[in-house]
Parts: structure tokens; C-alpha cells; sequence
């Protein structure tokens, strides 16, 4: 029998006494007044979306650093261990613009970085695909967003508040119904990337699926970007407390970007004109 099984057996109504029959059935004392202490969720989820906000603002912020505007500015009774582990359940590190939320399988296959030395010029040639911590009021959501590389249109979004491979590939399905196919879709290493189900539909669709070196954002900058700016310009300036409201305040940033920001790149251009209007000719 179990030590917890030991446990279940000690009364305190008992003719003897705690100390006695924790005695007789060997175990610890202390652990039959031992009661597990419940996470608090509201302060988890408060303590990461401040991590979040200041990753997103200051991506080179380390451990220390973190701990210091928690403690300084947001008046948090953090620790280093306590940062230290949200930071690794949300994939943050530092130098990087990026929650990387995605984490690899060992078990599945890697595929190569295609993007270098390509010369990309032309819409539909690579979409980039990525996963971002989304805050929302007491809790939070995740967001896979996939942008056309050369025109920097939001092609294709999906809000979920699971990690899973599901609303990546809802996401890759509806854009490509809506847009066609690209020639190569870019990611990380994560798992939701490297399952069976987005691969094999990639595979059966004669798309190229290429992926970020380990640890290296920088080869799917263009996304991490975007994330930055809708964090900066709509998330943290905004206070959504349900889906349906998040929802709706990504749907209307993705509008505007698509459709009224100009990219100096592009000669002033928006992204709905460079896409739309390479895909027209």
C-alpha cells in the first residue's frame, strides 16, 4: 500500500492518536495535516500577461531584468524561480520578439530553411505561420496568424485557447481556400507544425514546408513583427474580456492593416494592394 493509501486510513477520530497510527503505518505525520495548496490562477494569469507585455516592449529583458519591472512597476511578489518557470510555460526568451509557444517533438522530422538567399517577390511565393500568447482580461487565448511574406497581407487567422495543431491548420485551409495555394509555407520547429495531420495536408496540397533553425526568430521575422505591432497598438491599449471581444478587435486591426497602412517598402502601397493587385495581373 501506497503512502497516500496509509493516509486514508488515519483518523482523527481514532481511540489512538495521529502521532500513533501514523506510527504503526510508517509514515510521516506531518503529511496527514498536509493540505495542497491550489494554484492561483488569477495571479498566474496577471503575472503572465505583464511578462508578455514586457517581452513585447523589451525582448532582451533576461530573468533579472523581468523580475525587476514586476517588482518595481507592477508592485508583483515574483521570483526568479517563479518568472523563470512562466517564462518557459510560455516559451519567452530573451532577445527574442516572441512568446515561442510552439514546442518541438523530438519523435517528428524537421524540414529545412528555405528562405535563405531566396529572393522573394512575389505574392503567394512564402506565407509565414506562427503562434502568439494572446492576454484577455483574467485569462488568455492563443493566436495562429499567417502573413504573405512579400506583400506583408494577413492572409489567414485563427483564435483558440488550446496549443494543439487544430486551429493552425483551420487557419492554413481557410487561407488557402480564400487565396490559393503558396508555394512555401515557414514556421518553427513546434509541434503543432511538425504533426502528422499539418504536414500530410501541406504534402497532399504540393506545398513546401520550411522551418526556422532551432532557436533562430529571426528567419520568421516578418510575422514576429506583426505580432509586435498588434500587441503594441491593440491588445495592451485595450481591455478584452471575452473571445467574442478579442475576436472582434483582432478582426478590425487585421482590416486596417491590410487595407489602409501603407508599407514604405512597397512605395507607400498597402498590403491589400500589393497582394490583391499581384494576384489580379
Amino acid at each position: 500500500m501506497g503512502t497516500s493509501g496509509k493516509l486514508s486510513l488515519v483518523s482523527k477520530d481514532h481511540e489512538l492518536s495521529v502521532f500513533r497510527q501514523c506510527e504503526l503505518l510508517e509514515v510521516n505525520r506531518t503529511s496527514f495535516y498536509y493540505t495542497k495548496k491550489e494554484p492561483d490562477r488569477d495571479f498566474e494569469n496577471l503575472v503572465k500577461n505583464r511578462l508578455d507585455y514586457w517581452h513585447t516592449k523589451m525582448p532582451y529583458l533576461g530573468v533579472r531584468k523581468l523580475r525587476y519591472k514586476l517588482q518595481s512597476v507592477d508592485n508583483m511578489p515574483v521570483g526568479r524561480r517563479l518568472i523563470k518557470r512562466y517564462m518557459g510555460e510560455m516559451g519567452i526568451y530573451a532577445m527574442c520578439p516572441k512568446p515561442n509557444l510552439s514546442k518541438r517533438n523530438i519523435q517528428h522530422k524537421i524540414h529545412p530553411y528555405l528562405l535563405r538567399n531566396l529572393e522573394i517577390n512575389r505574392a503567394n511565393q512564402v506565407w509565414a505561420v506562427d503562434i502568439t500568447y494572446i492576454n484577455m482580461g483574467r485569462s488568455h487565448m492563443y493566436l495562429t496568424a499567417i502573413i504573405d511574406w512579400h506583400s506583408r497581407y494577413l492572409v489567414g487567422w485563427e483564435l483558440s485557447d488550446t496549443l494543439d495543431a487544430a486551429p493552425v491548420l483551420a487557419a492554413v485551409k481557410r487561407a488557402i481556400r480564400q487565396y490559393g495555394k503558396p508555394e512555401i509555407i515557414n514556421s518553427d520547429q513546434g509541434s503543432q507544425f511538425t504533426s502528422d495531420e499539418y504536414t500530410g495536408y501541406l504534402k497532399s496540397e504540393g506545398i513546401r514546408q520550411s522551418m526556422d533553425g532551432k532557436g533562430r526568430w529571426v528567419d520568421n521575422v516578418v510575422i514576429e513583427r506583426w505580432f509586435r505591432s498588434l500587441k503594441i497598438e491593440r491588445i495592451y491599449s485595450y481591455e478584452y474580456l471575452t473571445p467574442k471581444e478579442l475576436r472582434a478587435g483582432i478582426r478590425e486591426y487585421i482590416l486596417e492593416y491590410n487595407t489602409e497602412r501603407p508599407h514604405q517598402t512597397h512605395g507607400y502601397l498597402t498590403p491589400y494592394q500589393i497582394f490583391l493587385g499581384e494576384q489580379a495581373a
